[in-house]
């Protein structure tokens, strides 16, 4: 299953991943965009020249083959990751969510953060794009009027990640996991 989150800087999207994640547990992996983008290439946004998109793409296939579920975030712009996405959705079973803030929103739930960036809201401006949908079947618009344990509950229940199983070595098949979810076999001396 690739589960990918979009929307604007600071609409919640890395929060609510890191959430879904968490609230799935081991066979699922978290790919950033930020983080990818920022961290592991120390690339900037944008330009022809970008290795990012089709990097994701790379590390989304390697983890699905490897039977994790995938949960990939970040404002991944139409214009510079559509392309890129939208054989990956079409590829494997997905769900797409679009985390639809206002600027001002965005603006103030950045401010809000425990360690917010540091960008301007004028930086901010020139990275937001309105309603910038994938136009993907079934993907789904989030509204800012719902609260975020609301946000993580909708997109794990209308994914089907919430009922999914592990696929993969740890917990599925790791012997180390299989010690743990065994049932203890009396008092420990």
């Amino acid at each position: 299953m690739l589960l990918v989150i979009r929307g604007n800087s600071g609409s919640g999207k890395t929060t609510t991943a890191r959430e879904a994640r968490r609230r799935y547990g081991r066979g699922a992996a978290l790919i950033e965009q930020d983080h990818v983008r920022r961290v592991i290439l120390r690339e900037h946004g944008g330009g022809p020249e970008q290795v990012a998109p089709d990097f994701i793409a790379t590390m989304v296939r390697a983890a699905l083959d490897a039977d994790y579920h995938v949960i990939l975030e970040g404002i991944l712009h139409t214009g510079q990751y559509g392309d890129t996405l939208r054989p990956l959705i079409a590829e494997y079973p997905s769900a797409c969510y679009y985390l639809d803030v206002s600027f001002d929103e965005t603006v103030r739930r950045h401010e809000r953060r425990e360690q917010p960036i540091p960008v301007t809201a004028e930086t901010m401006r020139g990275w937001y794009a309105e309603r910038d949908l994938l136009g993907v079947p079934g993907e789904r618009v989030i509204p800012e009027s719902m609260s975020f344990e609301d946000v993580v509950t909708t997109i794990l229940h209308t994914s089907g990640l919430g009922r999914a199983a592990a696929l993969t070595p740890c917990p599925a098949r790791c012997p180390r996991c299989a010690e743990k979810a065994a049932p203890a076999s009396g008092p420990r001396p």
